[in-house]
């Protein structure tokens, strides 16, 4: 009665990488149970990925600089099924309160609500990987479909491309947080300033010590606004980045980074 896929399919990515295989991405439904009561049984699809099997390939790179599927590698599977199924994973709260067999500083869970969990994600705990015999690094994720809400649309039909005449603007921000302000609170401020415009969120630096300060932080992200019928002035653009750093700022209490 297992409470976790998990388990089996790092035992799985362990054998692969005994036998030479170190890349492999790995992925199952299936039953799990959360106690011995027969209520206590629910369906559970979970992945996970090992060493260098990230979204953008895996194997060997000329320069050596491929690095290993890590938290936001599992982020994006667990966010791509959701999206399959029907749910706006973007939607969702990020809290950081993953199992332990997470590692605690790696990895986050997606709620609807208090009391809905929809799915963890993140790197496995090194404690864990040592228990299964798995060498390196690996990273998963669980959704729990039972936890899913009601699909609202009623076919799975895709939408009619939306695809835009006028080439998106993009504009990058950096700011000065407490070290503990999670990226996830960063990006859905940024994304409530302008629903209209903003059609992109992304992530692409992190710093901390040197002039920050104790405690601090630098998160740097790329917001893309995409326009509908004209092209933006720079004003209209000005406007906007005004309004994605008010609502950082109120959320995280970040800053602008001078």
């Amino acid at each position: 009665m297992r409470p976790s896929l998990l388990p089996g399919l790092l035992a799985a990515a362990a054998r692969n990488h005994n036998r030479g295989f170190e890349d492999v991405a790995l992925f199952e439904v299936g039953q799990a149970y959360r106690g011995d009561q027969p209520g206590d049984q629910h369906m559970i699809a979970a992945g996970v990925r090992a060493g260098a099997a990230r979204l953008a390939g895996s194997g060997r790179y000329w320069d050596g600089a491929m690095s290993p599927a890590g938290t936001f590698d599992a982020k994006a599977d667990a966010a791509a099924l959701l999206t399959a199924l029907g749910v706006d994973a973007s939607k969702a709260q990020i809290t950081r309160d993953a199992p332990h067999w997470y590692h605690p500083g790696r990895s986050a869970t997606l709620r609807l609500g208090p009391k809905v969990v929809l799915a963890h994600f993140g790197e496995l705990h090194p404690e864990t990987l040592r228990m299964l015999d798995l060498q390196g690094s690996a990273c998963g994720f669980e959704v729990f479909l039972a936890a899913l809400p009601a699909e609202k649309r009623k076919s799975r039909a895709k939408p009619p491309l939306d695809a835009g005449e006028l080439l998106p603007v993009r504009r990058d921000f950096a700011f000065v947080l407490d070290r503990d302000v999670a990226a996830g609170d960063v990006i859905k401020a940024a994304q409530g300033a302008d629903k209209v415009l903003i059609s992109g969120i992304k992530v692409f630096d992190i710093f901390e010590g040197g002039s920050l300060g104790a405690g601090k932080k630098s998160l740097a992200i790329e917001v893309t606004l995409s326009p509908k019928d004209k092209t933006l002035t720079d004003a209209e653009i000005d406007a906007v980045a005004a309004k994605v750093v008010g609502a950082v700022g109120k959320a995280t209490g970040g800053v602008i980074r001078g």
